[in-house]
């Protein structure tokens, strides 16, 4: 079975600053992979280009054997850093329009996960929290049942006491088959639902390992690893 992601002497400049530089990447399906480097290390980049919102300079970057276009953006879920919703419209608009926008999207799964985080579906956003907003854009991306999902600080904005919520969200609203790939600062937070991490550094790879050969092979957390390698 071919990659769900493969990457390919994948390049990307910014004028004459390397954003990415030769980065030769593949992963499989059914595992959750961390994206993990400190910033200004390439993450962004990288997950933009997964969505087709930048092009390589140079090298291939594939989505199940596809460079990434509108046939890509039907089976990969993205969830940004930001915000990017109306804040004019309600909760039960947004539902709507994503059920119209994508054939994969589960109103049977949204409304679940709405009702155990009590967001109010005849709320305006522009009433609703940063963190609530952040919760809502997750609910979103994971009703979709997609092949690959790219989760950029899923869990940055949210307190503490909700996390383990959203990561349970996460572990049981996607296919088993499908991949999912998250870009975190928040180690120690997720690193027990991981299956693999990629270290970024300088637009390059320099670790893609298994959690479990981490521990066995450096003897240490995937955040302890990472904290010595990076000096954080």
């Amino acid at each position: 079975m071919r990659p769900i992601l493969e990457c390919q002497s994948l390049t990307k400049k910014y004028g004459s600053d390397y954003a990415l530089f030769g980065v030769d990447l593949a992963l499989g399906r059914g595992q959750i992979v961390g994206l993990l480097g400190p910033n200004g290390s390439g993450k962004t980049t990288l997950i933009k280009l997964i969505n087709g919102l930048l092009t390589p300079t140079e090298g291939r970057i594939l989505v199940d054997g596809q460079a990434p276009g509108v046939e890509t953006k039907k089976i990969v879920s993205y969830l940004p850093d930001r915000d990017y919703l109306s804040r004019h419209m309600r909760v039960k608009d947004v539902l709507a329009y994503y059920m119209d926008f994508y054939k994969d999207f589960s109103a049977e799964n949204s409304s679940r996960m709405l009702d155990a985080l009590e967001i109010d579906r005849k709320a305006r956003l522009s009433s609703l929290s940063k963190g609530t907003k952040e919760k809502l854009q997750l609910v979103l991306v994971m009703s979709r049942n997609a092949d690959l999902y790219v989760l950029d600080e899923p869990i940055g904005g949210v307190d503490p006491a909700a996390r383990d919520y959203i990561l349970q969200t996460i572990l049981t609203n996607y296919n088993e088959n499908a991949t999912i790939l998250i870009s975190t600062h928040l180690i120690a937070d997720i690193e027990n639902v991981l299956d693999r991490v990629v270290f970024l550094s300088a637009g390059q790879v320099t670790l893609n390992a298994s959690v479990d050969e981490i521990r066995t092979d450096y003897g240490k957390s995937v955040d302890t690893l990472f904290r010595e390698v990076f000096k954080c």
